[in-house]
């Protein structure tokens, strides 16, 4: 699963790659950081707009003696539980697109693993298939949707974001679950491998 991914670039510049999808396509102000962890802001596109929300839904939690507990952003969702009760309204009505210039996997011996990121060798920006909804806790929050991950993937992990090539846009935006769902299934483009020596257990 993706824990880690980083967007280089301004949204304004990630609002003029989007915009044969929403000519008007209004850009709302906010901080987001270059490289994004689950539980802090990064961008999101939707049909109209590119705007900050916080990457992962909010799973409340319970103490062993029944005390709430700070609740855990849940960032990625698996395409073959979108129809269950914690994803399916938002899959069924609040889809987007969710720019990245490159994610990451961990890779290496346990205790010693590192950043090895992933990126689209002919474009800038990537179009990871997400959801979004209004949280209480947090404000609006989003996900990634994950498939079963491709040959270059699979060395590292047995699922990958749903990477969507751009004739697919609009119709994960605006399609009917049917339509939406059968967009999800790995990515069959060429995909950049970057092999670090950053450490993994460096991340927030």
């Amino acid at each position: 699963m993706c824990n880690l991914y980083r967007l280089t670039n301004s949204a304004d510049e990630v609002a003029q790659f989007f915009v044969a999808i929403a000519q008007d396509m209004r850009v709302l102000p906010g901080n987001v950081p270059e490289e994004v962890y689950p539980g802090y802001a990064g961008l999101v596109v939707t049909e109209d707009s590119v705007r900050p929300m916080v990457w992962g839904f909010p799973l409340a939690l319970t103490g062993a003696k029944g005390q709430p507990l700070k609740p855990k952003p849940v960032n990625n969702a698996r395409t073959d539980k979108l129809s269950g009760p914690f994803w399916s309204a938002s899959f069924r009505s609040r889809r987007c697109l969710i720019p990245v210039s490159a994610f990451a996997e961990a890779e290496g011996e346990k205790g010693s693993k590192t950043r090895c990121w992933f990126s689209l060798p002919d474009a800038p920006v990537m179009a990871i298939a997400g959801l979004w909804r209004p949280t209480a806790e947090w404000g609006e929050a989003y996900t990634m949707v994950m498939t079963s991950a491709n040959e270059t993937i699979a060395c590292l992990h047995d699922r990958m974001p749903v990477i969507l090539p751009p004739h697919s846009w609009q119709q994960w935006l605006a399609g009917d679950p049917h339509q939406a769902l059968s967009l999800c299934y790995p990515y069959a483009g060429l995909i950049t491998v970057d092999s670090t020596r950053v450490p993994w257990a460096g991340m927030r």
